[in-house]
């Protein structure tokens, strides 16, 4: 982690700890996940994290679910300013 600082798209602070709404994510960043976990990243979109890191200008954000063998999956993505909006 870094105390860094980010930029949402309304030109706020983004600070580790925040919440931010991710509004919009990259169609090329999620065709790099594989096809089966395409529709968790898409389902991200409108919906709510805390940041948890703050790594070379990017809000990162973390999610979790459980996969058909019940076992936890996290996938960790860095926001972009115009991905995100502070809550």
């Amino acid at each position: 982690m870094s105390d860094e600082k980010a930029i949402d798209s309304k030109n706020q602070t983004v600070l580790v700890g925040d919440i931010v709404r991710v509004i919009t994510l990259d169609k090329k960043f999620i065709k790099t996940f594989p096809e089966d976990e395409r529709i968790l990243i898409e389902s991200m979109i409108g919906n709510f994290f805390k940041v948890v890191a703050i790594e070379e200008g990017a809000a990162c954000v973390m999610r979790e679910w459980h996969d058909e063998r019940g076992q936890l999956q996290t996938h960790v993505i860095g926001l972009d300013s115009e991905e995100m909006e502070k809550i």
